[in-house]
């Protein structure tokens, strides 16, 4: 690839509301993201422990949180089998194949993740109403990553 090609990608991301692009050209990949664009990786090394005696004593008005039991989760995830791009409906001018509050049963179509030029039809696995829809329309969604929430009928 030439270098003034890649510096207009570089520039094009920049100044888009893109935070990333791939391209690949006679065998040649780059991947250009802005720095915000990927949360950095958790930090390697360990945090300092301090006895909570000696924390205690420092501020003696500092008491220790009780500890909260994990929210239950009373919502399904329906996931991405896939990379690729999310899209709501099958076609740019059609409704979307579901909207918050439709219920859903198992094997209702919920939308497509595009990988490849194949369109792939993600199917519900379980029945119920959804809640919350995870994706935007168009943006690429990774491997696992939670599409939908529906609560269980």
């Amino acid at each position: 690839m030439d270098l003034n090609y890649i510096k207009k990608l570089v520039k094009l991301v920049s100044e888009s509301g893109v935070d990333e692009i791939e391209v690949e050209e006679e065998g040649k990949r780059i991947r250009i993201a802005k720095r915000g664009a990927v949360p950095p990786p958790p930090p390697q090394t360990p945090l300092l422990e301090v006895p909570v005696s000696s924390a205690q004593a420092e501020f003696p008005s500092a008491a220790p949180l009780p500890a909260q039991p994990p929210p239950a989760k009373k919502y399904h995830e329906i996931k991405s089998p896939i990379v690729g791009t999310f899209y709501r409906a099958p076609a740019p001018d059609a409704a979307p194949f579901v909207q918050i509050g439709s219920e859903v049963e198992p094997g209702a179509v919920l939308c497509i993740v595009e990988a490849m030029k194949l369109m792939n039809e993600i199917e519900s696995d379980t029945s119920g109403k959804i809640v919350k829809i995870m994706a935007e329309n168009g943006q690429p969604v990774e491997y696992d990553q939670t599409l939908f929430l529906v609560e269980p009928a």
